[in-house]
């Protein structure tokens, strides 16, 4: 993990050039410069240092990362309930490990959820039932597997809508299709050098193929027909690491919905359309449909409860977690920065 995000958006705000060259960049992370520029409509020295400026001041990162089903990922969504005053230790102490991203501490700030992605069974389960529930501050943990997502990773975020219609589709170009289950492909075995080269991306996903080589032992020629191979494959995808706040959006909150198990694949595809979502997948547990919502003010958060999830009549149950404060997002501290 590298460099802190900003802790006061207020002094770091974004342009509109800034959102755009943000969206441009979740639709395609590795995309030249001087194909942003031709985009943007600007020069290629302007997007150039405006890049530049904002990854060096740590208002946003690109990052590689393994899509988790292909890969053999066990990922589940944690709450970790604690002792009040203990939240923010227990959340710094669960970012500081590489297999737990999206580190928050939500409700009344006795709370701490986050997404865990092992490699195996065992290191999971040495998580869950073993650390997390001998730490002395901990009151009770929960855990629900992801089964399916419906909208997260690569394609980009709804939400974002500063590009033209004109200039996301040349930035979006041929995405695979990941979050269609029935054809997503079976699981893909990594081998070292394919490791090897995900450590550098995790860091920066514009790391030049000479760095990558450099990592993996393999000539620049290897390396880009390898990660040429695994995006398209789907098994490698491009995540921008920005905070919500500075796009605009105030309000972050989690949200779990029960529904039918008859009528959740269809459920969990509406959601996963919603502008506000960036993240919904189907869970175990009761409450089986969880999503991220992000919204502009609070008032816009209570619309989307009432007006978009209101509609729908299969949710039975819905339960909304305001989060308080984001300490990692996918791979990244951020400096417990406050979303209102």
């Amino acid at each position: 993990m590298t460099g802190d995000l900003v802790a006061d958006p207020a002094l770091h705000p974004f342009d509109l050039l800034d959102r755009q060259l943000v969206q441009a960049l979740t639709l395609d992370g590795r995309a030249s410069f001087s194909r942003l520029a031709e985009v943007l409509g600007v020069s290629d020295q302007t997007v150039t240092r405006r890049y530049r400026r904002l990854r060096g001041e740590g208002l946003l990162r690109v990052i590689g990362l393994p899509l988790g089903p292909r890969v053999g990922l066990y990922q589940s969504h944690v709450r970790v309930q604690c002792v009040p005053g203990a939240a923010t230790a227990i959340a710094d102490a669960l970012a500081r490990r590489p297999d737990i991203g999206w580190v928050s501490i939500n409700s009344g700030g006795a709370e701490v959820s986050c997404m865990t992605r092992s490699r195996s069974r065992r290191e999971r389960d040495s998580l869950l039932l073993d650390k997390l529930p001998r730490t002395r501050q901990v009151t009770a943990v929960t855990a629900k597997t992801i089964l399916h997502t419906f909208v997260g990773g690569p394609g980009g975020w709804r939400g974002l809508n500063d590009l033209s219609p004109d200039q996301a589709a040349a930035m979006r170009g041929d995405l695979p299709s990941i979050h269609d289950g029935r054809g997503a492909g079976g699981e893909f075995e990594l081998d070292d050098a394919d490791r090897a080269m995900l450590a550098v991306l995790e860091r920066d996903g514009r790391s030049g193929y000479a760095e990558l080589a450099a990592a993996t032992g393999k000539s620049e020629s290897t390396v880009r027909r390898r990660l040429d191979h695994l995006t398209s494959d789907g098994v490698v995808y491009f995540d921008v690491e920005v905070l919500p706040i500075y796009m605009g959006f105030r309000v972050e909150a989690h949200m779990s919905a029960a529904v039918a198990p008859s009528d959740l694949d269809t459920v969990g595809r509406a959601v996963g359309t919603h502008r506000e979502v960036p993240f919904a997948a189907a869970t175990t547990g009761t409450t089986n449909l969880l999503a991220v919502v992000v919204c502009r003010d609070i008032e816009g958060l209570y619309e989307y409860v009432t007006e978009r999830i209101g509609a729908i009549k299969e949710v039975t149950q819905l339960e909304l977690v305001p989060a308080l404060r984001t300490v990692k997002r996918a791979g990244m501290l951020t400096d417990g920065v406050r979303l209102y």
